[in-house]
């Protein structure tokens, strides 16, 4: 945990300009600044309010069940990567790290969608609870110093999707599917826009690939090596943005 991320109910008297605010921390994030940190009152911590600014926090009383700060903030997160992320649903083992990794490199819109080879199984994991995501997603950020959540779109039926919603959701974008089946090599360093489409494991079938073409999308690829999902994630936004 690079960033201590308060959220509102942690917030007892909010900062106002010079003035420091008060917050109480309980739980997980108290027990790494104890276990991990190894803090102690009167130590300053990096920390940031979440859909917030950054700053820093002083430590100014710490008992076993709570870690009450005073902080400071004045500091803007860092700036968001500018591409939109069309990932076929991920093994659920492989889920929670991928958003982990999306927050974490500064993907603010997530867009999870079916294909041929993702198994409906995996539409059923607890992962996707709201919680559950959204725990994962803060794990991101506190890892990458950052405090803007990314947003998660649920798309279970691909056609519908890629004919109805798409189009308006990458209007004015470059449009990138990562498929090895291509000459054109995955551009560096885009400056505009760009919405990023990922297939699964098995990558997408030809009839995926052929919709997407139609609207819009450049077939591109990392070489000839065949990255499993959670690296080509990180390779992929890398290359393109980061």
């Amino acid at each position: 945990m690079n960033l201590l991320l308060l959220e509102q109910n942690d917030i007892v008297e909010p900062a106002d300009g010079d003035v420091p605010g008060r917050a109480i921390i309980r739980g997980r994030r108290l027990k790494h600044v104890q276990d991990v940190h190894k803090a102690a009152v009167g130590d300053t911590l990096r920390m940031g309010v979440l859909e917030g600014e950054m700053g820093t926090a002083t430590i100014i009383r710490l008992e076993a069940d709570v870690l009450e700060l005073e902080y400071t903030l004045g500091i803007q997160p860092p700036e968001p990567l500018n591409i939109t992320v069309l990932l076929a649903m991920p093994r659920p083992k492989m889920l929670k790290r991928t958003f982990q990794t999306l927050a974490a490199m500064g993907v603010k819109r997530i867009v999870l969608m079916n294909t041929y080879r993702v198994e409906k199984s995996y539409w059923q994991t607890p992962w996707l609870k709201p919680e559950a995501i959204r725990e994962q997603l803060i794990l991101g950020l506190e890892q990458a110093r950052d405090t803007v959540m990314p947003e998660v779109i649920l798309e279970k039926r691909f056609k519908p999707f890629v004919e109805d919603r798409l189009p308006a959701m990458s209007e004015g974008m470059r449009k990138l599917v990562a498929h090895p089946i291509t000459d054109i090599e995955c551009p560096r360093q885009v400056a505009e826009p760009v919405v990023l489409a990922i297939g699964p494991e098995g990558g997408f079938i030809p009839y995926e690939v052929e919709r997407l073409v139609e609207y819009g999308f450049e077939c591109v690829h990392l070489g000839q090596r065949i990255l499993r999902v959670e690296t080509a994630v990180p390779v992929l936004l890398s290359r393109l943005g980061c």
